[in-house]
Order: C-alpha cells, then sequence, then structure tokens
C-alpha cells in the first residue's frame, strides 16, 4: 500500500507513472508525503481525543452520529428509543447540527494543513472538501434509515455507487479542487481504525496473519508472473509489477516496485488501471459471497484482506461486516501484507539489478561487439526497504499500542467512560474518513478508458486474482474459521 495517490484511475493516468514512479522513492520527504501526513493526522485526532478526555471532557463533541430514522420529524428533531427494555433519547440532525460543524472544521483544519505542504492550491482544496464532506453527510443521512439497513445498503456500497455514477455520467474531478485524496483519507481512517484495535489482539493474531498473508503473497505473484511471462510472453519487469499488484497491496506495491525493478511507465499505468478494475469487482464479489455463505463477521474480513488488492476497496467491503469484519481485515492486510511491501521492493530490485539488467547488459555489450567480463557490478541500495516501507502502518502500531496502554492505566472502573468518551467517538471519525475514500474512488474511476489496456496483462492479473480469492477463502473460512471468527474488538 503506498505512498502515492493509488486507486484513481484517471488522475493516475493522467499524470502518468512519470509522476507516480518517483514519487515512491520521494518518501524521505516527510513533510511531502502524504504517507506521513495521514500518520501524523491520524495520531493528532487521537492525540487530541486523549487530551480532552483526561480533562475531563469527551471526545464525542466532534461524533456527529447519524441517528437511525424512519421518517423527516425524528430524523431532524430525534426522539425516544427503546433498546433491550432501556429508553434513552436520540438526538436529531437539528441538536447534532453543532457536532457536525465541529467535525467539518476539524477535518478542514487538518486535511488543509497537509493540502499546504502537499504543494495543493489550499481554497481550492478546501472547496472541494466542503463539497465532498456535503455529499458524505448525505450518504450517511440515507444509509441510516430504516429503508437502507432493510436492504443491507451500508455507506461504504452506498458511498462507491453514487460515486461510481456521479463520476462516469460527470466529470466532477475538477469541482473538488484536488479534495478527492483516496489514499490520504483511507490512511488517516487506518491510523485511527488503531486506536479501536487492542494492540493485545495484534499480537495474538498478528504471526497468523502475517503467515497466512506470506503464503497467499508468494503464491499470487508466482501465478500471475508466470502466466505474464509462459503463457502471454510479457516483459518480466512488467509481471513482476503486475504480480506486486496482485498479490501485496494492490496500485501502491505496483507504483513501489514498478519504480524498484525500473518498469517502463506505460506498464505501470497499465498495472495501476486493472489493479482499480480488479479491486472494484472484488468489493461487490467478496461482500456478496460473505453475506451469501453465511460467513461470520470475522472470516468474512479475514477474506477480504486476504483476497482485495487496494486497502481503499478493502475497507469497503470490510465494513458490511462490522467491527468484527474490519478488524479482521485490518489485520489481514495491514499487519499480514502491507508492511511487506519494502521487503518485495528488496527482493526484486535484487533480482532486477543482479539478474535481469545483467542478463540486458551482457546482450548489449555482446551486440556491440564488446567482452561481457569488463561490465562494472551494480550495487543495491538496501535503505529502499525504509524508503518503500508504508508509514501509515507505523501510526497504526502507535494508535494500538498508546489506546490500550490508556486503557489498562484507567483501570476497569474507568474503562467504560474511555470506551464512550474516546474510542467510540474516534470510530465515528473513522467512519467519515472512510466514507470520503469510497467517493473518492468512484468518482476518480473512469471505466471507459480501461478499454486500451489490452488483453494479456489483464488476463495474467485476473489468473492470480481468481486464485488468490480461492486460496484466500480456503484459508480463512476452511482452514481457520474458529480463528477468525473470534477476534475480539474494542
Amino acid at each position: 500500500m503506498a505512498q502515492s495517490q493509488p486507486v484513481a484511475v484517471t488522475q493516475t493516468a493522467k499524470r502518468g507513472v512519470k509522476e507516480a514512479v518517483p514519487a515512491a522513492a520521494e518518501g524521505r520527504k516527510i513533510l511531502g508525503s502524504e504517507d506521513w501526513w495521514a500518520t501524523f493526522i491520524g495520531l493528532g485526532i487521537v492525540v487530541l481525543g486523549f487530551v480532552i478526555w483526561a480533562f475531563g471532557g469527551t471526545f464525542n463533541v466532534f461524533a456527529a452520529k447519524i441517528p437511525s430514522w424512519g421518517n423527516w420529524a425524528f430524523l431532524f428533531n430525534g426522539g425516544d428509543v427503546t433498546k433491550n427494555g432501556v429508553t434513552t433519547h436520540a438526538a436529531g440532525l437539528i441538536q447534532r447540527l453543532p457536532n457536525i460543524i465541529a467535525l467539518f472544521a476539524l477535518f478542514a483544519v487538518v486535511f488543509g494543513v497537509a493540502a499546504y505542504f502537499l504543494r495543493l492550491k489550499v481554497q481550492a482544496f478546501l472547496g472541494g472538501f466542503l463539497a465532498l464532506f456535503v455529499l458524505s453527510f448525505i450518504v450517511n443521512v440515507f444509509s441510516s434509515s430504516k429503508f437502507a439497513s432493510s436492504y443491507n445498503l451500508e455507506a461504504p456500497l452506498v458511498a462507491l455507487v453514487i460515486g461510481l455514477l456521479l463520476g462516469n455520467l460527470i466529470n466532477l474531478e475538477r469541482f473538488f479542487g484536488g479534495a478527492l485524496r483516496t489514499e490520504l483519507f483511507v490512511k488517516v481512517g487506518i491510523v485511527l481504525l488503531g486506536a479501536t484495535l487492542p494492540f493485545t489482539t495484534i499480537v495474538k493474531a498478528g504471526p497468523v496473519a502475517f503467515l497466512q498473508a506470506t503464503f497467499i503473497a508468494v503464491s499470487t505473484f508466482l501465478v500471475i508472473y508466470f502466466a505474464a511471462t509462459r503463457l502471454f510472453g510479457l516483459d518480466k519487469r512488467f509481471a513482476a509489477t503486475l504480480g506486486a499488484g496482485g498479490s501485496i497491496c494492490g496500485v501502491s506495491a505496483g507504483i513501489a516496485v514498478g519504480s524498484a525493478v525500473k518498469s517502463r511507465k506505460e506498464h505501470v499505468s497499465a498495472v495501476i488501471s486493472i489493479v482499480v478494475v480488479w479491486a472494484i469487482i472484488s468489493i461487490f464479489l467478496l461482500t456478496a459471497l460473505g453475506k451469501a455463505f453465511g460467513l461470520p463477521d470475522g472470516v468474512a474480513g479475514a477474506w477480504v484482506g486476504t483476497s482485495e488488492f487496494a486497502d481503499a476497496a478493502g475497507v469497503t467491503a470490510a465494513s458490511s461486516f462490522g467491527e468484527q469484519g474490519i478488524a479482521a481485515f485490518t489485520l489481514m492486510k495491514v499487519v499480514g501484507r502491507d508492511i511487506f511491501i519494502g521487503v518485495w521492493c528488496l527482493i526484486l530490485a535484487f533480482i532486477a539489478v543482479t539478474y535481469w539488467d545483467r542478463q540486458d547488459q551482457i546482450k548489449e555489450a555482446k551486440a556491440e561487439g564488446r567482452d561481457p567480463a569488463t561490465l562494472p557490478k551494480q550495487k543495491l541500495d538496501v535503505a529502499q526497504i525504509w524508503h518503500r516501507f508504508p508509514k501509515f502502518v507505523i501510526g497504526f502500531f502507535i494508535a494500538s499500542i498508546f489506546l490500550t496502554i490508556v486503557i489498562a492505566v484507567a483501570g476497569t472502573a474507568a474503562s467504560g467512560g474511555v470506551t464512550s468518551d474516546l474510542i467510540t467517538p474516534i470510530k465515528e471519525l473513522r467512519t467519515w474518513a472512510f466514507t470520503f475514500t469510497f467517493l473518492s474512488i468512484g468518482l476518480t474511476t473512469r471505466f471507459g478508458q480501461l478499454s486500451s489496456l489490452g488483453w494479456k496483462p489483464a488476463a495474467a492479473f485476473s489468473i492470480g486474482a481468481i486464485v488468490n480469492i480461492i486460496l484466500g477463502f480456503i484459508l480463512s473460512a476452511v482452514i481457520l474459521p474458529g480463528f477468525w471468527a473470534n477476534i475480539p474488538v474494542a
């Protein structure tokens, strides 16, 4: 999952990999890195919430949760709700208006600061973000209705469908002024997710997630690579980039590995487009199959984490399976797969430098009548493991450790207050960040621009994707269902 704007087909295709590939190597420029800013924003929100709670306040001031409603009067004015024999008053939108404004102000400030350092036009960005926030608000209002609940129309899928419809009927990207930052939003959401996932759970489940992810990643990569090279005769570097996109972490892996092995720019662009198409297909496919098979939430989330190709798309699908589904997805995708990107870049760069480049140099030397033995040896920069490493993963772990310590220090008596005044509001902010993500995916995806890719790379990738989905199901739902069904959440 890497350090650029990966999911948007049009943005990446328009800018081309001319800009996308070098971006992976510029992670050392901290204030110019979207990856680092996602970490700063996510952790900053967690710390702000903790400070407010520590001084006796509640972070709920920023929680703009929309009440479940069945009529307009209840939506705007609220009313009494009885659950498990207990009657409480649910505030309507009018009472929650200050919270909604406070939430927008918080997000506008943190994302606006990030936009400034990312060299975006801040005024245009904020205008576009306001439009995105309003659209997200409408999505959340609709998804909170009893009508939407009766048809399982969760906010993630609603946001994605609305985004795809608007994005493919009308080109709205310019209207949003650069505010459709898919990767920034999803990474912030994942860092916030760390604050709601106990570190003890990560410690217990991490090794299993890592082993499952490793098996899937290696298997899928080899299937795509050999299908691309042996069946369809594609270039080795192109095949490696395709394999990385389908096995590690989607577009980001394709960009990072494409840079590491020096794949051609048009090849990386093709990988980006293919991953986006398959990621969107998988959202609906995995969600539908998970519900049709009646899989437990944790098992379905693990399957999504094993078989989705992009974090943003995976979160969309996993959100359909509740908190446990999101927790299992995160363990599989973030802990199991995303942290692997630096290692894969090193391995494939080593192969490219010592073998593929060497073969090309030998062929060139022979063609020019030179002795191949006189060719200089090339060195590999091991430091690229750090440069390629997704920094938001660090924020995810820090947030998890921090909140786990807070709960432990607070003790049993105060743990309820920590949950209601700190963790629950953070979950609400996380939901909004993911809604921004889903809308951005849809609004930046153009299906009409995907027909010029050619069928061979798409076929090679599709073979690997099908193998990935089947293996992911076997591991998650057949071999380890008891483990994933019992993943605890905060």
